[in-house]
């Protein structure tokens, strides 16, 4: 018998197909957690969240699109559990006033609830109890909502509003396990005070995070980190352990050093001593890459060889390819609101959509890259199609004829 390589009808559109990815979480335990629906009495909680992931995955640049799209699926609606498409009015005075609390505890019950499901079996061969990265990316607001970073721009220019997203994730997942968002002007290093970290744990981060009152906090507290240096860094060298000449086109350890710093210690509201100096003793490793690229790396462990420093800040990248997904495939250049509960939930929202579609990757276990599954979505949103067999065939016809049982995504947690 030939293969079946037919992508056959369902009853149910894509949508809904994601949407019961959700329902594995108490939805309504949170909805009374922060009373999300008191005062409203059409646009509920589970409406608003509908109506938002359905103009994240389709991408529209306006809570009017969103609507008008939405009124346009007709009998579809009820698929989706909604007796109507909601008013425009309606879906903005929500989006404004609903607090973003309940979206920020949804994402993370749902990455509670996947996690181990999207765990990678790879191993690095150390012994830490969890290797941790750390970035934050710029997201620029139309008004000066929340506060922009960097000059003026000159004459009668006036510098755009912009937010950060601060993330923390674990080194063999693709989904932040800690999440802060800020105004942009907000330095990266105040991140790392709102971290609870485990001791013997390994957390790797670029050099806008250094943070030298901090990285003996943890030292202390057996907590290693790896990062670069910065350029201006004043340091003392107290003991060469290794050192290489460089060869071009050759990645390897140029010189492997331990090095003073002097820092000014904080009280316990975070204001500098500035008559008050310590020193701190870190590790410092000069590394060339194969395209004769010259890093230089800063830890506080001194038991890992100087190859396992530079190959734990290339994990680094895992990070900045998560924040590229989110950017490049949901649209954070437009927002659906203009006030800072708006621009937040929208946020949270987006977040949410990135994790759905990366356990919907995982589920089908295909190799198709994340921007080709998440324009699948967006085309088929609302057609009745099976999810699974739309993202593994290759083959693009279509069956009317629905032999098979109606679509449904399912996760073999023993097979992970």
């Amino acid at each position: 018998m030939s293969k079946d390589k037919e992508i056959r009808f369902v009853g149910q559109p894509i949508l809904k197909q994601i949407l019961k990815l959700i329902d594995a979480v108490n939805i309504q335990g949170l909805i009374n957690k922060h009373q999300s629906d008191h005062y409203y009495k059409a646009f509920k909680t589970r409406i608003h969240l509908i109506t938002m992931l359905f103009g994240i995955f389709s991408r529209c640049d306006s809570m009017t699109e969103i609507c008008e799209g939405l009124r346009a699926l007709g009998g579809k609606l009820n698929h989706l559990g909604l007796e109507k498409a909601p008013a425009k009015s309606t879906a903005s005075d929500g989006l404004r006033n609903r607090g973003h609390e309940f979206f920020e505890d949804l994402y993370f019950a749902l990455v509670k609830k996947y996690q181990s499901f999207l765990s990678d079996s790879r191993t690095f061969g150390l012994t830490f109890k969890e290797v941790l990265l750390i970035d934050s990316t710029t997201i620029r607001l139309f008004s000066d909502i929340l506060k922009g970073v960097g000059r003026n721009p000159k004459g009668d220019g006036k510098k755009k509003g912009g937010m950060k997203v601060h993330m923390l994730i674990d080194a063999v997942q693709s989904v932040g396990r800690f999440v802060k968002i800020t105004a942009a002007k907000v330095h990266d290093k105040n991140f790392l005070k709102s971290l609870e970290l485990i001791s013997h744990s390994m957390i790797v981060f670029d050099r806008a995070y250094n943070y030298y009152h901090q990285f003996a906090l943890w030292t202390n507290q057996h907590v290693y980190f790896v990062t670069r240096l910065k350029k201006n860094a004043v340091y003392t060298v107290v003991e060469e352990l290794r050192k290489h000449y460089r060869k071009k086109g050759q990645a390897k350890v140029l010189s492997d050093e331990i090095i003073e710093l002097e820092y000014n210690p904080e009280d316990e509201n975070g204001k500098k001593q500035t008559k008050v100096s310590k020193k701190i003793r870190l590790r410092k490793v000069c590394y060339q890459d194969e395209k004769n690229r010259y890093y230089e790396f800063l830890t506080n462990n001194f038991e890992i060889t100087a190859e396992e420093v530079a190959f734990l800040y290339k994990k680094r990248w895992g990070i900045e390819i998560m924040f590229k997904k989110m950017k490049q495939n949901f649209q954070l250049h437009y927002f659906y609101g203009e006030n800072v509960n708006a621009i937040y939930t929208q946020v949270w929202c987006t977040l949410i959509a990135q994790l759905l579609l990366t356990v919907i990757q995982k589920i089908a276990r295909v190799k198709k890259a994340f921007s080709v599954v998440a324009a699948l979505v967006r085309i088929h949103l609302i057609s009745m199609l099976d999810l699974n067999q739309l993202l593994r065939n290759n083959n693009r016809m279509f069956s009317k004829q629905n032999s098979s049982p109606p679509g449904q995504l399912s996760i073999n947690w023993g097979g992970v």
